[in-house]
């Protein structure tokens, strides 16, 4: 349960990483501090939106997940803009990638401080699966809720590819970006939403480890990422 639970928070940044590589043939170093980004923003939101009086959990994580997709999304199509657009054609964005990965660690450290940040447990409950002298194996909420977000943001993701638009100059720059361009595909935008989408995937995984684990740290992303 542990294993399936971590292996679909981890599915979550591999998206990002798989997208990058595939279209532009660069492992995009940086992505594991992008999910750390995304858990402080989830924890900073939650903060704000219990701070003014909200109760209603289900409505706060809601609300929570948006506004971290949302702005770990805008940290993810920055970095492409700044750090990777412009060394495209050579072997520097592998390099600038790293100095990214280390640019928004040490942000963070800075910003939030370098120790861990606990939140309280959101959701409790679980079910029984079996108990034996003494040892009991249960199933919690929030282990169900990690996985159920996963499969279908995976199933979003895959029809996305296969059936849109996007989807389509996406698999055709990951085959000929030349040629691609050629026959009207706008390039640097499609490369600039793979970026954004990744981005928002592992704003989603670092609120799911938020809650699975109950803290966030601004060296998590490293850990991730490796």
């Amino acid at each position: 349960i542990n294993g399936l639970v971590l292996g679909s928070i981890y599915g979550l940044i591999a998206i990002g990483y798989t997208m990058v590589y595939g279209i532009v043939g660069m492992i995009n170093f940086a992505h594991g501090d992008i999910f750390m980004i995304g858990g402080f923003i989830a924890l900073i939101a939650f903060l704000i939106l219990v701070s003014i009086g909200l109760t209603a959990i289900p409505v706060i994580l809601l609300l929570v997940l948006m506004v971290a997709m949302a702005i770990t999304a805008l940290y993810g199509w920055t970095v492409e803009c700044i750090a990777y657009r412009p060394l495209r054609q050579w072997l520097a964005p592998m390099l600038s990638a790293i100095g990214m990965s280390f640019v928004l660690s040490n942000f963070a450290q800075v910003a939030q401080g370098a120790r861990v940040k606990p939140v309280p447990p959101v959701i409790t409950g679980g079910y029984t699966l079996f108990e034996s002298d003494g040892f009991v194996v249960r199933l919690s909420n929030i282990q169900i809720i990690v996985v159920v977000t996963t499969v279908v943001l995976l199933a979003i993701f895959s029809w996305l590819v296969a059936r849109t638009r996007l989807g389509r100059d996406m698999r055709a720059c990951e085959q000929d970006q030349t040629m691609a361009a050629l026959l009207g595909v706008d390039v640097d935008r499609t490369i600039s939403m793979t970026f954004v989408i990744g981005a928002a995937l592992a704003a989603v995984a670092g609120m799911m480890y938020l809650l699975y684990y109950g803290l966030v740290d601004f060296f998590m992303g490293f850990i991730a990422g490796i």
